[in-house]
């Protein structure tokens, strides 16, 4: 599996709104996320874990 970025364009009670930088749209649940993921943030995917990317 391709490492995927991600930015969070909304979060949305229990889950987050992800659009990946080829534009496709995916739903997250929170939990899934580092904790102090925020909208605005960018994480990285792989092997379905998810962390936080310093820009």
């Amino acid at each position: 599996m391709e490492p995927t970025y991600y930015t969070v364009q909304k979060l949305d009670g229990d889950y987050a709104i992800l659009i990946s930088d080829d534009g496709v749209e995916n739903r997250v649940a929170r939990a899934l996320l580092p904790e102090e993921t925020d909208e605005g943030t960018r994480l990285l995917c792989e092997f379905f874990s998810y962390s936080i990317v310093n820009s």
